[in-house]
């Protein structure tokens, strides 16, 4: 087995007393998490450990899954701010028009013709839509809810996604400019 893998969740909290977790999945594909399913648990010190689910359930918008072996809060503690892994031959096939989440870090967005910057991270869980994380001109950082509404087009080869924004978007997040700040006093 190679070093390629893909993360399908993050450990957020423990969740019970039998040594379950809560964790934020990062797939949208229902009953990905399956009873009996292996993954691979990814740590601060870059070290993998395989587990088996012994049984999920949603809660609260999150998923809760107890392994097989982990039945404590305190076998449980040391899952917290873990990734859940896969390997990369393992991820779920997609239907036509999906892509994976994990191929768009790195890939540069454009509102029609304007560059806006490169993808550093995706967050979920703030909507429907999961957050782009786009790193801009001067250091600036855009959260651009990857919605279908808004994509005008990904090309994974070419490492681009072509968005259709609506005006003012960006400028939610944009910093004060000099007459705001003399406004706000």
């Amino acid at each position: 087995m190679g070093d390629d893998f893909i993360t399908l969740a993050r450990v957020v909290k423990t969740q019970g007393r039998r040594g379950e977790v809560a964790v934020e999945p990062h797939t949208v594909i229902p009953d990905r998490f399956a009873v009996g399913m292996r993954l691979f648990v990814l740590g601060e010190t870059n070290r993998r450990r395989e587990l088996e689910i012994e049984d999920a359930w949603p809660h609260k918008g999150l998923l809760v899954l107890k392994f097989r072996g982990v039945d404590s809060i305190s076998d449980a503690e040391p899952l917290l701010r873990c990734e859940l892994q896969v390997p990369l031959q393992e991820r779920a096939p997609l239907e036509a028009g999906w892509t994976y989440i994990s191929e768009l870090n790195g890939c540069t967005v454009f509102d029609g013709p304007r560059k806006i910057g490169s993808v550093e991270d995706v967050k979920f869980g703030a909507g429907e839509a999961p957050l782009l994380i786009v790193r801009g001109a001067g250091r600036m950082l855009y959260e651009i809810p990857y919605a279908e509404a808004y994509l005008a087009g990904v090309d994974l080869d070419g490492k681009q996604i072509r968005m259709r924004l609506p005006e003012g978007m960006l400028e939610i997040n944009a910093p004060l400019t000099d007459q705001e700040k003399r406004e706000k006093q």
